[in-house]
């Protein structure tokens, strides 16, 4: 009986030259991708610049909105900012869970400081009805950003046009 060699042929890989031409695509792949998202969301953050633009301090939405006049003409009034004072209350299940909130109204024009306290106190009630387990994850911050953003556009008139949430802690 002749001996014959059972073994099997070792299994080449793929050659250094393919696998450098592949390491190469992935990389400029990659390097593409960053760039255009950091095209993309550089143009979205300047179209974003309402806050830095319109920012008025918060003593300031009892005043009346300033006419900027052109031949009489009435031209739309920029935003304005109205920070809320913090709201500090605990929820309404688990009722040992505190939830500290501080606010910002994105007005499109200057109101009455009745309608902003009017506001404070609506969305301050609302936070006392919340349940932990409805404002759990992000969809539940989600509910809860439009749920307080429906409430001050009803409490103002339509007057409110976004809730800026600056800060929510929970303890």
């Amino acid at each position: 009986m002749a001996i014959t060699d059972q073994t099997a042929a070792p299994i080449k890989g793929p050659s250094l030259i393919l696998q450098l031409a592949v390491l190469l695509v992935v990389t400029a792949a990659a390097v593409g991708g960053g760039w255009f998202a950091g095209g993309y969301l550089g143009k979205e953050s300047s179209q974003e610049g309402v806050a830095e633009t319109a920012h008025a301090p918060a003593q300031d939405h009892g005043a009346p909105a300033a006419a900027a006049g052109g031949h009489g003409e009435e031209t739309e009034a920029d935003p304005l900012l109205v920070s809320l004072a913090p709201m500090t209350t605990n929820l309404a299940a688990p009722s040992r869970v505190w939830v500290r909130m501080e606010l910002t109204l994105l007005l499109d024009a200057a109101q009455s400081s009745d309608m902003i306290e009017a506001i404070h106190q609506d969305l301050f009630a609302y936070m006392r009805t919340l349940k932990l387990h409805q404002i759990e994850g992000a969809s539940g911050y989600q509910h809860l950003k439009s749920d307080l953003e429906e409430r001050a556009r009803i409490r103002s008139d339509g007057h409110v046009k976004q809730v800026l949430i600056r800060t929510l802690l929970f303890e």
